[in-house]
Protein backbone atom coordinates (compact mmCIF):
# COMPACT_ATOMS: atom_id res chain seq x y z
CA UNK A 1 0.00 0.00 0.00
CA UNK A 2 1.36 3.70 -0.80
CA UNK A 3 2.28 5.45 2.19
CA UNK A 4 3.25 9.01 3.03
CA UNK A 5 6.28 9.31 1.11
CA UNK A 6 4.76 7.57 -2.03
CA UNK A 7 2.00 9.84 -2.33
CA UNK A 8 4.03 12.91 -1.99
CA UNK A 9 6.99 11.48 -4.43
CA UNK A 10 3.61 10.70 -6.17
CA UNK A 11 2.62 14.58 -5.96
CA UNK A 12 6.01 15.84 -6.70
CA UNK A 13 6.17 14.02 -9.90
CA UNK A 14 2.86 15.41 -11.18
CA UNK A 15 2.92 18.81 -10.11
CA UNK A 16 5.15 20.22 -12.66
CA UNK A 17 2.85 18.50 -15.71
CA UNK A 18 -0.71 20.02 -13.91
CA UNK A 19 0.12 23.00 -12.48
CA UNK A 20 -1.25 26.10 -14.50
CA UNK A 21 -2.60 23.86 -17.08
CA UNK A 22 -5.89 23.86 -18.34
CA UNK A 23 -8.05 20.49 -18.25
CA UNK A 24 -9.84 19.58 -21.17
CA UNK A 25 -11.82 16.81 -20.05
CA UNK A 26 -11.95 13.63 -18.00
CA UNK A 27 -12.55 9.85 -19.54
CA UNK A 28 -14.21 7.61 -16.55
CA UNK A 29 -13.78 3.90 -17.88
CA UNK A 30 -14.54 2.42 -14.39
CA UNK A 31 -15.89 4.54 -11.37
CA UNK A 32 -16.82 1.71 -9.11
CA UNK A 33 -13.87 2.73 -6.96
CA UNK A 34 -13.85 2.64 -3.09
CA UNK A 35 -16.43 5.81 -3.13
CA UNK A 36 -17.91 5.89 -7.10
CA UNK A 37 -16.08 8.40 -9.37
CA UNK A 38 -18.88 11.19 -9.47
CA UNK A 39 -20.37 11.22 -12.14
CA UNK A 40 -20.12 15.05 -12.58
CA UNK A 41 -16.48 14.91 -12.79
CA UNK A 42 -15.65 15.77 -16.04
CA UNK A 43 -18.54 18.45 -16.24
CA UNK A 44 -16.55 20.11 -13.01
CA UNK A 45 -13.44 19.92 -14.53
CA UNK A 46 -13.56 20.42 -18.26
CA UNK A 47 -12.31 23.53 -18.71
CA UNK A 48 -10.64 24.36 -15.24
CA UNK A 49 -7.08 25.62 -14.21
CA UNK A 50 -5.02 23.73 -11.98
CA UNK A 51 -3.98 25.65 -9.22
CA UNK A 52 -2.32 23.76 -6.22
CA UNK A 53 -1.20 20.23 -6.27
CA UNK A 54 -1.42 19.43 -2.17
CA UNK A 55 -1.59 16.61 -0.26
CA UNK A 56 -2.92 15.52 3.36
CA UNK A 57 -1.88 12.85 4.96
CA UNK A 58 -2.11 9.87 1.98
CA UNK A 59 -4.62 12.14 0.14
CA UNK A 60 -3.75 14.23 -2.74
CA UNK A 61 -5.42 17.63 -3.34
CA UNK A 62 -5.44 18.84 -6.64
CA UNK A 63 -7.31 22.45 -6.76
CA UNK A 64 -9.32 23.72 -8.99
CA UNK A 65 -10.90 26.75 -10.42
CA UNK A 66 -13.47 27.24 -13.56
CA UNK A 67 -16.25 28.43 -15.37
CA UNK A 68 -18.58 26.31 -13.06
CA UNK A 69 -16.90 26.82 -10.14
CA UNK A 70 -13.90 26.04 -7.60
CA UNK A 71 -12.97 22.82 -5.82
CA UNK A 72 -10.75 20.21 -4.89
CA UNK A 73 -10.28 17.31 -6.40
CA UNK A 74 -9.28 14.87 -3.91
CA UNK A 75 -7.24 11.58 -5.09
CA UNK A 76 -6.27 8.26 -2.50
CA UNK A 77 -4.39 5.64 -4.27
CA UNK A 78 -6.10 2.82 -2.18
CA UNK A 79 -3.62 -0.25 -1.51
CA UNK A 80 -2.56 -0.17 -5.36
CA UNK A 81 -3.27 2.69 -7.09
CA UNK A 82 -0.57 4.50 -9.02
CA UNK A 83 -0.99 7.87 -10.78
CA UNK A 84 1.01 8.29 -14.07
CA UNK A 85 1.96 11.14 -16.62
CA UNK A 86 1.38 9.86 -20.00
CA UNK A 87 0.76 10.78 -23.56
CA UNK A 88 -2.90 10.51 -25.40
CA UNK A 89 -1.67 7.67 -27.19
CA UNK A 90 -0.63 5.63 -24.73
CA UNK A 91 -2.22 1.84 -24.88
CA UNK A 92 -4.71 2.01 -22.32
CA UNK A 93 -4.57 -1.13 -19.82
CA UNK A 94 -7.30 -2.83 -17.79
CA UNK A 95 -6.69 -1.39 -14.84
CA UNK A 96 -6.50 2.23 -16.31
CA UNK A 97 -9.86 3.65 -14.83
CA UNK A 98 -9.70 7.21 -14.91
CA UNK A 99 -7.86 9.69 -17.53
CA UNK A 100 -7.59 13.51 -16.70
CA UNK A 101 -6.86 15.33 -20.00
CA UNK A 102 -4.20 18.22 -19.95
CA UNK A 103 -3.51 19.29 -23.60
CA UNK A 104 -0.81 16.88 -24.93
CA UNK A 105 -0.55 14.91 -22.05
CA UNK A 106 -2.70 12.79 -19.79
CA UNK A 107 -2.72 11.86 -15.85
CA UNK A 108 -3.78 8.29 -15.80
CA UNK A 109 -4.94 6.48 -12.65
CA UNK A 110 -4.43 2.91 -12.63
CA UNK A 111 -5.82 0.77 -9.81
CA UNK A 112 -6.09 -3.08 -9.87
CA UNK A 113 -7.79 -4.02 -6.73
CA UNK A 114 -9.98 -0.59 -7.21
CA UNK A 115 -9.69 0.47 -3.26
CA UNK A 116 -8.49 3.94 -4.66
CA UNK A 117 -10.95 7.16 -4.88
CA UNK A 118 -11.11 9.94 -7.23
CA UNK A 119 -13.69 12.59 -5.36
CA UNK A 120 -15.06 16.28 -5.74
CA UNK A 121 -14.91 18.73 -3.28
CA UNK A 122 -16.63 22.15 -4.07
CA UNK A 123 -15.11 25.27 -3.07
CA UNK A 124 -18.24 26.70 -2.18
CA UNK A 125 -19.38 23.27 0.17
CA UNK A 126 -20.64 24.50 3.55
CA UNK A 127 -18.32 21.94 5.24
CA UNK A 128 -14.52 23.39 4.68
CA UNK A 129 -12.15 20.92 2.49
CA UNK A 130 -10.03 19.90 5.71
CA UNK A 131 -13.56 19.44 7.62
CA UNK A 132 -14.65 16.64 5.22
CA UNK A 133 -15.77 13.32 6.27
CA UNK A 134 -12.31 12.19 4.70
CA UNK A 135 -10.10 14.63 6.22
CA UNK A 136 -11.30 15.72 9.12
CA UNK A 137 -10.24 12.52 11.21
CA UNK A 138 -6.44 13.43 10.37
CA UNK A 139 -3.28 14.00 12.94
CA UNK A 140 -0.47 16.40 12.18
CA UNK A 141 1.59 16.24 9.40
CA UNK A 142 4.72 14.74 9.97
CA UNK A 143 7.07 17.57 8.13
CA UNK A 144 4.66 20.40 10.38
CA UNK A 145 5.87 23.05 12.59
CA UNK A 146 3.33 21.27 14.97
CA UNK A 147 5.72 17.76 14.40
CA UNK A 148 8.83 19.81 14.22
CA UNK A 149 11.59 19.58 16.61
CA UNK A 150 10.53 18.96 20.53
CA UNK A 151 7.12 19.84 19.53
CA UNK A 152 6.45 16.51 17.60
CA UNK A 153 7.92 14.65 21.26
CA UNK A 154 5.12 16.32 23.52
CA UNK A 155 2.45 15.43 21.00
CA UNK A 156 3.00 12.42 21.27
CA UNK A 157 3.70 12.07 24.83
CA UNK A 158 0.41 14.14 25.82
CA UNK A 159 -1.84 12.36 23.14
CA UNK A 160 -0.84 8.96 24.41
CA UNK A 161 -1.27 9.12 27.94
CA UNK A 162 -3.72 6.45 29.76
CA UNK A 163 -3.47 4.75 26.72
CA UNK A 164 -3.38 0.96 26.62
CA UNK A 165 -2.75 0.01 22.89
CA UNK A 166 0.91 -1.14 21.73
CA UNK A 167 3.24 2.16 20.30
CA UNK A 168 2.94 0.78 16.65
CA UNK A 169 -0.63 0.60 16.54
CA UNK A 170 -1.11 4.03 17.47
CA UNK A 171 1.04 5.47 14.69
CA UNK A 172 -0.81 3.39 12.37
CA UNK A 173 -4.59 5.22 13.50
CA UNK A 174 -2.95 8.29 11.96
CA UNK A 175 -5.23 10.08 14.95
CA UNK A 176 -1.99 12.26 16.24
CA UNK A 177 0.14 11.97 13.53
CA UNK A 178 -0.50 10.91 9.36
CA UNK A 179 1.57 9.03 7.43
CA UNK A 180 3.36 6.47 9.53
CA UNK A 181 2.21 3.35 7.73
CA UNK A 182 3.37 -0.39 8.72
CA UNK A 183 6.91 -0.07 7.29
CA UNK A 184 7.86 3.30 8.48
CA UNK A 185 6.09 2.37 11.60
CA UNK A 186 9.01 -0.39 11.69
CA UNK A 187 11.40 1.03 10.61
CA UNK A 188 10.90 4.37 12.63
CA UNK A 189 10.38 2.29 16.63
CA UNK A 190 14.06 0.10 15.28
CA UNK A 191 15.98 3.61 14.38
CA UNK A 192 14.54 5.43 18.48
CA UNK A 193 14.88 1.82 19.70
CA UNK A 194 11.30 0.73 21.06
CA UNK A 195 9.91 -2.15 21.05
CA UNK A 196 6.76 -2.33 19.40
CA UNK A 197 4.42 -4.35 21.93
CA UNK A 198 5.07 -1.60 24.91
CA UNK A 199 2.01 0.42 25.76
CA UNK A 200 1.49 3.41 23.79
CA UNK A 201 0.41 5.32 27.59
CA UNK A 202 4.09 3.74 29.16
CA UNK A 203 6.39 5.89 27.19
CA UNK A 204 7.92 8.55 28.17
CA UNK A 205 8.38 12.06 26.77
CA UNK A 206 12.24 11.49 26.09
CA UNK A 207 11.65 8.47 24.08
CA UNK A 208 8.94 9.92 22.19
CA UNK A 209 11.35 12.74 21.46
CA UNK A 210 13.56 10.52 19.86
CA UNK A 211 10.93 8.68 17.97
CA UNK A 212 9.47 11.95 16.84
CA UNK A 213 12.66 12.50 15.27
CA UNK A 214 13.34 9.32 13.81
CA UNK A 215 10.09 9.64 12.24
CA UNK A 216 10.94 12.89 10.15
CA UNK A 217 14.30 11.60 9.33
CA UNK A 218 12.98 8.08 8.04
CA UNK A 219 10.06 9.52 6.07
CA UNK A 220 12.53 12.26 4.67
CA UNK A 221 14.75 9.81 3.37
CA UNK A 222 12.53 7.53 1.60
CA UNK A 223 10.62 10.47 -0.30
CA UNK A 224 14.31 11.22 -1.59
CA UNK A 225 14.84 7.65 -2.55
CA UNK A 226 11.69 7.58 -4.18
CA UNK A 227 9.23 5.83 -1.70
CA UNK A 228 9.48 1.79 -1.38
CA UNK A 229 8.64 -0.43 -4.21
CA UNK A 230 7.89 -3.82 -2.67
CA UNK A 231 4.71 -4.84 -5.25
CA UNK A 232 3.31 -2.31 -7.65
CA UNK A 233 4.10 1.16 -6.49
CA UNK A 234 5.84 2.89 -9.13
CA UNK A 235 6.26 6.87 -9.29
CA UNK A 236 4.36 9.45 -11.78
CA UNK A 237 7.41 8.42 -14.63
CA UNK A 238 6.97 4.84 -13.73
CA UNK A 239 10.24 4.50 -11.99
CA UNK A 240 10.32 2.11 -8.81
CA UNK A 241 11.39 3.37 -5.26
CA UNK A 242 14.64 1.98 -3.50
CA UNK A 243 13.86 2.98 -0.06
CA UNK A 244 13.50 -1.34 0.93
CA UNK A 245 17.44 -0.89 0.25
CA UNK A 246 17.83 0.67 3.18
CA UNK A 247 15.24 -1.23 5.42
CA UNK A 248 16.64 -2.19 9.44
CA UNK A 249 13.92 -4.21 9.98
CA UNK A 250 10.66 -4.41 8.01
CA UNK A 251 10.54 -7.68 5.30
CA UNK A 252 13.63 -9.04 7.39
CA UNK A 253 12.17 -12.18 9.81
CA UNK A 254 14.95 -14.42 9.97
CA UNK A 255 17.40 -12.10 8.94
CA UNK A 256 20.53 -10.70 10.83
CA UNK A 257 19.79 -7.49 12.17
CA UNK A 258 22.49 -5.01 10.76
CA UNK A 259 23.23 -3.50 14.19
CA UNK A 260 23.50 -6.36 16.65
CA UNK A 261 23.34 -9.90 14.10
CA UNK A 262 20.62 -10.82 16.17
CA UNK A 263 17.55 -12.22 13.92
CA UNK A 264 14.45 -9.88 13.15
CA UNK A 265 11.53 -11.11 14.46
CA UNK A 266 8.03 -10.63 12.88
CA UNK A 267 4.73 -10.83 14.92
CA UNK A 268 1.52 -9.82 14.17
CA UNK A 269 -0.22 -7.02 15.68
CA UNK A 270 -4.12 -5.51 14.74
CA UNK A 271 -3.57 -8.11 11.11
CA UNK A 272 -0.82 -6.50 10.31
CA UNK A 273 2.73 -7.73 10.53
CA UNK A 274 5.39 -6.11 12.21
CA UNK A 275 9.00 -6.30 12.42
CA UNK A 276 11.74 -5.79 14.95
CA UNK A 277 15.02 -6.60 16.76
CA UNK A 278 14.52 -8.53 19.97
CA UNK A 279 17.90 -7.32 21.05
CA UNK A 280 18.07 -3.49 20.14
CA UNK A 281 14.68 -2.92 20.72
CA UNK A 282 14.33 -5.07 23.78
CA UNK A 283 12.45 -2.10 26.06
Amino acid sequence: MPELPEVEVTRQGIAPHLQGRVIDGVTIRNGALRWPVPRHLSAKLTGAVVQTIGRRGKFILIGCEGAVGAGTLIIHLGMTGTLRIVRPDAPVGVHDHVDIHLGATRLRFNDPRRFGAILWHAADDPVPLLASSHLRSLGVEPFSPAFAGEAGGRLLFQKTRGRLVSVKQMLLSGQIVVGVGNIYASESLFRARINPKNAAGRLGLVRYQRLAEEIRQVLQAAIVKGGSTLRDFVGSDGQRGYFQLDYFVYDRAQMPCRVCQTPVRMLRQGQRSTFYCPKCQRC
